[in-house]
């Protein structure tokens, strides 16, 4: 089934409601699908703030390369819905508190092309079947699900597998810590070439270097670090609309924790509270407002500039 179909929107009435309100309508389509992509994303624990991340870097780096405005909003909409595949990879796998074995890998490298064809005939499907499809290609030709190589590689996959991989550098798995941002970034240095674009790496290190990837890295949200889970390490979301005396949970364990401000600049902590999280707190709930502030911030003015297009 495409993406289109299970979102329950119809070739003609998609058609009659973008006649009326084009971007609006567009808007709302393309929240539908961030929802989508946020519920995937999840499923793994340690992701969390992944696509925000992925995201946000790539629009930061589609603008040091100097991509035109509208084409760095796009390539940020592909940031967001590129992992849209994994809903199509089993639990036992997408959740192993391990490495993966050759078939578990070969099994995940499937993802891209299960992206692909859950945007099949979906309204906005442009936006983002390169990112999706391409994110996993290298220079080297090395990559997948293509062996596409070099300039073959669409500049919308290029940038965001340097910000998927870079993202996936500086996080925490269940069997390593993340990595520093400068060890992520001389690892990105010394694959420039084979495992990713020179051009868009070496301005990939600039921001690094210069600080600017700092407020992105370990956060979910714009000024919203990921909090540590006693027993699993930084898996703890936090909403920027939540307040003290709220509860949070980590989706691995299951643990129980309670928001409380702190003493001297009123951020939130999280302190556990020993108990395991009810079953309905346990149900991931998308962001909504993180969406609507993507789609305000980001999408809103590229998904007008589609009638010109």
């Amino acid at each position: 089934m495409s993406l289109f179909s299970f979102l329950g929107i119809s070739r003609q009435a998609d058609a009659r409601g973008l006649g009326q309100d084009r971007w609006v309508q567009r808007e709302q389509i393309l929240a539908s699908l961030l929802v989508v992509a946020w519920v995937v994303e999840a499923r793994d624990p340690y992701t969390g703030g992944h696509l925000w991340r992925v995201s946000r870097y790539a629009g930061l780096l589609c603008e040091r390369a100097g991509l035109p405005e509208h084409e760095c909003a796009r390539i940020a909409i592909g940031g967001f819905l590129h992992d849209l595949g994994k809903v199509g990879i089993p639990d036992a796998i997408l959740r192993k508190p391990d490495r993966l074995t050759d078939e578990e890998y070969q099994v995940i490298k499937t993802h891209p092309e299960q992206g692909a064809r859950m945007l099949a005939g979906h309204p906005l499907a442009d936006l983002a079947r390169e990112a999706v499809l391409h994110h996993h290609e290298t220079p080297d030709g090395r990559g997948y699900p293509r062996g596409l190589s070099a300039t073959a590689i669409p500049m919308a996959a290029r940038v965001v597998g340097i910000c998927d991989a870079f993202d996936a550098m500086t996080s925490s798995r269940p069997y390593r810590p993340g990595m520093p941002v400068s060890m992520a970034l001389d690892k990105l240095e010394a694959a420039l070439g084979r495992q990713f674009d020179e051009s868009l790496g070496r301005h990939m290190m600039a921001l690094g270097r210069e600080g600017l990837l700092d407020h992105i890295a370990g956060h979910s949200d714009d000024g919203i670090p990921l909090r540590t889970c006693l027993r699993c390490g930084p898996t703890l979301v936090l909403r920027r609309e939540q307040q003290a005396g709220e509860h949070v949970c980590c989706f691995n364990c299951g643990s129980d924790y309670r928001l409380e401000a702190d003493v001297h600049d009123g951020s939130l902590n999280a302190i556990a509270t020993e108990q395991r999280a009810s079953a309905a707190a346990l149900q991931p709930t998308p962001d909504l407002a993180l969406i609507q502030r993507f789609v305000a911030d980001t999408a809103r003015e590229f998904l007008k500039t589609l009638d010109a297009a």
